[in-house]
Parts: C-alpha cells; structure tokens; sequence
C-alpha cells in the first residue's frame, strides 16, 4: 500500500478479510452463497480500506496473516461510469501492487471469462436493455420466448457468459463488490432489476458466490439481500464513526449562516461566502509558507442552485461573485449539472466539470451545483458552500455536506479550529429549520443516504459541532507568557490499540527518526539491540529453543490402519524430515511475529557479511525456532517497547520543531501504544464559537462571557456554553487568589486536548478529556496548574473515570497542584482531590462513585 492505514482501517480491513475467507469456503465446501457489508460514514476513506483488502486477496499479507487466493477475481460495480473511474483511480492511487490490475469494462469487452488477479469495473448503464454487452442474453423467465438478438461483431458472448464461466471453473472465486451498496437496492425499477440480475443470478449468469457491499448507509442494502435466494448474511463490519472523526480526516466544524429575519438575502450571503473563500485562501497560503509546504490548499466555493435555473439566474450570481472577486479569472468558475453540457452565461462561458476531476482542477475556484453532487463524489478543497436550495430541501444540504467534510490535507491541522472548519451559507432556509440540520450533523448525519441512521453515538456528538455564526478567538494577550510555557508541558496521554505490535512500531519510528535526522542510524541500531536481545534469549530459554528446532525439522504424524471385514483401526505414530518447504513455512509463521523485518535482519546477523559464518539455511531454522518459543516473542517486543518509549521521550523537544506533516507520523507511532504512554500537548492558536445557545425551537439567547480564557475574541473575553455544575466551579475557580487564565478542555480527539486513559466495563481503553485547566500563581510567584473536572457520579463510566484519573494522579500528580473531581450530591457540590493517596486507594477499592462523594473522603467544593 502506498498509504498508511489509519487504525480504524487497519482493523476493518482484517474483519473484512476474515468475512471474505468464511465466504470463499462456504462456496468452495457447500455451495453456499453469502453476502456481508462494509459500513463507514463518508470520508473514511472506504476505497483505500478496499484497496488493501484487495491487495491482500491477490498476495497475502503478513500483517493481516492472510494467504492470498490464487483463484481470486473482483468484479466492482458502481452506479454510473464517472464513479466507477473514480473508484479505480483511487484504489490505484492507494496501492502500487494494483497498477496494471485495474481494468474498466468497455462495450466491446471480448474475453470468455474474467482472468484471476484482476479488478473489473462494472456500471448499470452498460447492462440496460439492449446495451452491447447484454445484447442476445437469454430471459429471466425460462417460458418467454427469446427472440434472436445477435451479439455485436467481435462480441462472442454476453457479460451474463462470462460471469458463468467465471463462477464456474475449477479454482475461481467471483467476489462481487457493490459500491455504494445502498443505491442499487433504492433506486428506479430498471437499475434495481440490473443489480438483483447480478447478485441473485439470471440472463443465464449464476448468482454472484461472494457479494460485498460497501456504504456509509448499509440497512438497505441489508434488508434487500434478506430478500436473496439461500444467501448467508455473515456479520457487517462496522467502522466507529468516532474513530473517524478523531483521526482528522472530517473536519471538527460546520458553521452555519441562516438569515436572522425575514427578507431575500441570496446575493449578501454569496457575498460573504465570497469573502469567506477569499480569507480561506490567504489563510491557507500563510499556513503553507509557514510549513514551507510548496503548494498551498487552493479553497473551492461551492454554489448550490435551484432546480432548472434560467439564464438570468445564473447571470446574477456571476454577477455578485465577479463584483465581490474582481481579479476571479473568467475560466476559475465551472459546474456540474446534469446536463454535462458547457453553458453560456451572457457573455461567459461556464464549462462543464466531472464531479470526479474538481479536487484536481485547482484554476476552478467556484463551482456550481444542483441537488446533491453525484454519489461518491468528494472534494477535500471545498470550504465553503452557499445553497439557494428552498428550505424543505434539508437532505440535499446533508447530502452535499458530506462530500464536503474531508479535511484538505487528510489531517488535522494543530491549535487551528477555523482551518479545521467548513462554511455552510443558507439564505432560504430560517433559524428553525436550521435547528434539525444541526442536529442531524451533530450525530454525525453526513452520509450520502437519506434513511433513518439512528440517534448516533455520544463520541461523534462530542467530537463535530454545529456553530451559527461564531466568533474568532485568538490568544488572550492578557494571559502571561508563563502560562503559555507551562501549558505545553503539561502531560497527556495516549490511549492505548488494541493489537498493536510493539516490534513494527519500533521498525516505524526508527524509519522516521532517520528520515529527520533526530536519531543517527536509528534503524542500525534498533535493528542490532532487537539482534541481540535475540542472542541473549535463544542462550536464556535454550531447552525450549531446541525442543522448537526439533518440532520445525520434523513432522509427527500418525498411520491409521484398519483391514477389510474387520472393526476397529490401528494407529501408529512416526516422523518425517521436513522439506525445506516446510522449513521456509516455518521461517515465514515466525517473520509475522518477528515482524520480516527484524526475521530478515536476525538471518544476516547470524549469517555475516561474508556469508561463511552460518548456511543461510540453517539461519532460517534458528529464526523459525526462535519465533516458536512464546516467552522469547513476548520479551522482544518488550524490548522493543523500552526503546521506543526510550526515542519518543528523547526527541520530544526536538520533535517540535518538524513541521505538522512530519509531526502526524510521530503522532500515529505514539498512537500505538500498549500501555497509556506520556505525550505532549499543542497549544491552541485559533478557535471558534458560538455567542448565543440555541433551543429546539429555534430560539435564541446570548451566552454568558468570562475572561481569561487562554483564547479570546479582541474584547479579551470567551463566550461560554457550559451546565449549571461547570459555571459554578469556572467562576469558583475564577475568584481564587493568584488566578491567572483557564482553559476549556476540549472534548474531542485533538493535540491540543489533554487525555486520560481509563478501561471501561468491558476492559477496552477510552479517553477521558476533564473539564477545566486553571492556572494560578503561588506566593512565591511561580505559576502552577490545576486540573477540575465535574463530572456526575451517576453515570454508568463514573467509576471507571475516577479510577483513570487516579492513575493519572499517581503517575503525574507531582506537576499538579490539584486533580480534583467535583459532583452533585444532596444539593451540594462535593469534591474528591485524586493528588491525595488515600482517596485514589479509595477510588480502586469502590463499587459506587456515589458513596465516594458521600464519605468523608469528599469535601465541600
């Protein structure tokens, strides 16, 4: 793969491997047909996830322990041609291995079967009645005459044909990829009959052995394949959207504009969003010089119109965008109507751009839309959009949405809530109506379907907002420089992966310690302490190490004898000498817990440069018995374990000084972690939000303001939208002598959000993020740091919140002055401070947060 899978991905890619190889054996022991989902919400990256199980499918991966399947051929198939080509232009962009695998079905396609090791891209257009590729297929009903319809020239047979040949020679599994799946169970009759012809069989063609659907909105899919003839439903694989979201491929914020009163604001609002674009620009390109990047993010305003738009219509917003854009060259607007047609605007020509090539087309910097932009389609560029739709038309503004999330640089950019923003302007739509948008973006309702996705899930909610016309916050000047300095050494934590391989982390941060020269030789080195940590443990575990050699060079088996007339068999025990097949099997079990990398460096360790010290066979049969023994495995990914904690606390100054683009790298290595592991926090340089709290009902009412916040609007004061129980301890907090600044931890995934680590009910690692950090001087000047985090005990994660931070307080308390957690009781606010050693003693040993309020470990707040 060219990419680096995030670890959402990473996981979803293995249980879709696991579901396929449940799949092929079903078809290839019982006949049995199935079918499963992939379901993640847009922007994912669901074509990358794809590429790799493909990639994995035509040869193997060690990282999934998947053996590739040499019969193996995918059939992709799409809605209309343009997705399909940006379907198989991003699957080859995500892998090299697929380059010259990736093949487009044409009308004058020729071959009796599809060849294994092959990727074809398939659509409903090319399968309609009496296209070429279909044209003499026989009927659906056996009793309807089939009338004679010859293939085209040079056409020996129907698509129909060759899927039967394909399905049925010896060896090959047809798996079926339906892209967005939820589309061919919804739309017209005709494109519904095609995609059923497909995977229930007909025209002559078998039913498809494998179907994989692939979606942000499976359950129509779902519910249409409960409808199949004999097909197993295996388990969806399901992508947290969550993880999504904090992985910085979605961007945190959509702000909303809506008109406060009634009145026709399309050409002020295009206007603004006009300005907004511009101001994006020139933000951008400061963000690139900064990072020294050579090609700045390019904005796109994007311009929904109403349906069938006349001349004069488009006319005026020209007009208002050329008045508010002088220097717009004529050719930097486009659209994608429809039509597919160029326009003539008065005097302007507005070409016609597919959807696919508009992130590539950097000269367009305004395009214009319709209804939603066709399914699939994505443009990481596009920060702003003005909709002229009416107001009943809230889907389309979901829908467009969604292909607007993604993050231009498939990242995060640190401490920049506004760059991490899009604009959304809705002159016809009024603040009520706006309310539902809200909401529905708010639980992460960005997907390109228009059904019931549920209430969504309280990290997605936490994670986005929905801001109405927000203000700019910028570093509070009144905050001392001491507060600056001491924020950025306060300590986070990573929350820890589940199958994380300790010795692939190291190979990945020794690769990027010498790519920055932070580390000279760091793959040299890492590569000879894991070389010699091996040394010493094949001395250490030594009786075990030889009882492994013995098990790789032989083969116990076991004769069963039985004779004619008579019951019963007879077993006799005996060994074979493994082939150096087997030996190489062997050698290629341990590389995968050994990782190939440390495998192959061990061989050259043992055999020397000059190839005389060691056979390289008999090199391959100490790793291969090395890799046998559990206890030597688990040590030396201890080992590794040490030393990259060991380089990450080294460097952790000089790792600020890389750019943002190196620094994600660093991140996503801290990221793997077993076992919660110190990093540091980034301080904010822009944020957002909102002035006034809006109700259900559409109503409005300013938010209260405080000062001090370490970011603040120029008048140096914050808007806040806090409860009842986090006011009264900011302003408590506030009226404390020595009180310098605050800051509102943020509750999402973000470096500059500090983290604790807790295990939920079921043992899996979660974030907590408190509350509140406030800053303080002591009498003898120096300034120190508190930690407040209120918090209900009545809520199911109470406990196993307060045994997280007391942990935290074990490990870091020192360079706290307090870590306190405050909740409701009675009426009265209470307080447990997690620096003291009796009270976390008391936090482990709970079975109720309530009572620990209640006792006399808590204290009035």
């Amino acid at each position: 793969m060219r990419y680096t899978l995030k670890d959402y991905q990473a996981d979803a890619v293995g249980e879709v491997l696991n579901r396929l190889t449940q799949a092929r054996d079903l078809f290839h022991r019982y006949g049995s047909l199935s079918q499963f989902s992939l379901a993640a919400t847009t922007g994912a990256g669901k074509t990358v996830m794809a590429a790799a199980v493909i990639e994995a499918l035509f040869f193997g991966s060690d990282e999934f322990d998947f053996e590739a399947d040499p019969g193996a051929t995918v059939l992709w198939f799409s809605d209309d041609p343009s997705l399909n080509e940006q379907s198989r232009a991003r699957i080859q962009a995500a892998s090299s291995e697929l380059d010259s695998r990736l093949r487009v079905i044409e009308n004058t396609f020729s071959q009796a079967t599809f060849a294994p090791g092959m990727v074809y891209f398939l659509n409903a257009q090319k399968l309609r009645e009496g296209g070429r590729l279909v044209r003499g297929a026989e009927p659906d009903n056996p009793n309807e005459p089939r009338l004679f319809k010859p293939t085209p020239d040079m056409v020996q047979q129907t698509i129909y044909d060759v899927i039967r040949n394909t399905v049925e020679a010896e060896g090959r599994t047809l798996y079926f990829v339906l892209d967005e799946a939820h589309r061919g169970m919804k739309a017209g009759k005709d494109r519904e009959t095609i995609v059923q012809r497909l995977i229930n069989g007909g025209s002559g063609a078998p039913p498809m052995p494998v179907v994989f659907g692939i979606s942000a909105t499976v359950d129509r899919f779902t519910q249409a394949m409960k409808k199949a003839t004999n097909r197993t439903g295996l388990p969806p694989v399901e992508v947290d959207s969550a993880l999504v979201q904090a992985s910085g491929l979605l961007k945190d914020d959509i702000v909303l504009t809506i008109p406060r009163e009634e009145g026709t604001f399309d050409t002020t609002l295009l206007r603004q969003a006009v300005q907004k674009v511009r101001e994006s620009t020139a933000v951008w390109a400061d963000y690139a010089a900064e990072q020294q990047e050579a090609e700045p993010v390019v904005p796109l305003l994007v311009v929904q119109v109403a349906d069938k738009p006349t001349e004069a219509d488009l006319a005026r917003v020209l007009d208002a965008i050329y008045d508010e854009w002088s220097d717009l060259p004529l050719d930097a607007v486009a659209h994608v109507f429809g039509t597919h047609t160029d326009l003539m605007v008065g005097q302007q020509s507005v070409p016609y751009l597919a959807p696919q090539r508009v992130q590539d087309a950097k000269h367009v910097r305004v395009l214009l839309a319709m209804e939603a932009i066709s399914t699939g389609w994505d443009c990481p560029r596009a920060e702003v959009l003005v909709s002229f739709r009416p107001r009943s038309d809230s889907t389309y503004i979901h829908q467009l949405l969604g292909r607007m999330m993604r993050t231009p640089l498939a990242r995060r950019i640190p401490g920049n809530e506004v760059l991490n923003s899009v604009d959304c302007l809705l002159p016809h739509f009024d603040r009520k109506t706006s309310t539902d948008i809200a909401q529905m973006l708010m639980k992460g309702k960005t997907a390109v379907d228009d059904s019931d996705q549920g209430e969504g899930d309280e990290e997605v909610q936490k994670s986005r907002r929905v801001l109405f016309d927000p203000v700019r916050l910028e570093p509070n000047p009144d905050v001392p420089k001491d507060v600056w300095d001491l924020f950025e050494a306060i300590p986070s934590v990573t929350i820890p992966k589940k199958n994380v391989k300790p010795i692939k982390r190291l190979d990945a941060l020794a690769v990027a310690l010498s790519k920055d020269g932070l580390v000279e030789g760091a793959v040299a080195k890492a590569q000879k302490a894991l070389c010699d940590a091996l040394d010493g443990r094949a001395v250490q575990y030594k009786e075990k190490v030889a009882k492994a050699r013995q098990d790789v060079l032989t083969m116990s088996a076991e004769e069963a004898r039985g004779r004619v007339g008579k019951e019963g068999f007879t077993y006799k025990a005996f060994e074979v000498a493994a082939d150096t097949r087997a030996i190489e099997d062997a050698y290629q079990y341990a590389a995968r817990l050994l990782s190939k990398g440390l495998a192959g460096a061990y061989v050259n360790h043992l055999v020397g440069p000059e190839e005389e010290d060691l056979d390289l066979l008999e090199a391959n049969i100490i790793v291969a018995s090395l890799g046998r023994v559990p206890e030597i495995v688990s040590e030396i990914e201890a080992v590794a374990d040490h030393l990259v904690r060991q380089w990450l606390t080294q460097t952790r100054v000089a790792r600020k000084g890389l750019t943002d683009e190196r620094q994600v790298e660093y991140d996503r290595i801290e990221g793997m972690s077993t076992q919660p592991e110190r990093i540091s926090l980034t301080a904010p340089k822009v944020g957002q939000a909102d002035r006034k709290a809006r109700e259900k009902d559409g109503t409005e009412h300013d938010l209260p303001q405080r000062a001090h916040h370490l970011l603040a609007d120029p008048e140096g004061n914050t808007p806040v939208d806090l409860n009842d129980w986090e006011r009264k301890v900011l302003d408590a907090e506030a009226q404390q002598p020595g009180c310098k600044a605050w800051y509102r931890n943020p509750a999402r995934a973000t470096k500059e959000s500090l983290a604790i680590a807790y295990k939920d009910g079921t043992g899996d690692w979660k974030a907590m993020r408190p509350d509140f950090i406030f800053f303080g001087s002591q009498h003898d000047g120096k300034i120190v740091v508190d930690l407040v985090d209120p918090h209900g005990h009545h809520l199911s994660d109470a406990l196993p919140k307060l045994r997280g931070l007391a942990d935290f307080a074990e490990q870091y308390g020192s360079e706290f002055r307090r870590i306190e957690s405050v909740a409701e009781t009675g009426g009265v606010l209470k307080v447990l401070d997690l620096t003291k050693h009796h009270v976390r003693q008391a936090v482990r040993d709970a079975t109720d947060a309530k009572a620990l309020y209640e006792s006399a470990l808590a204290r009035r707040y």
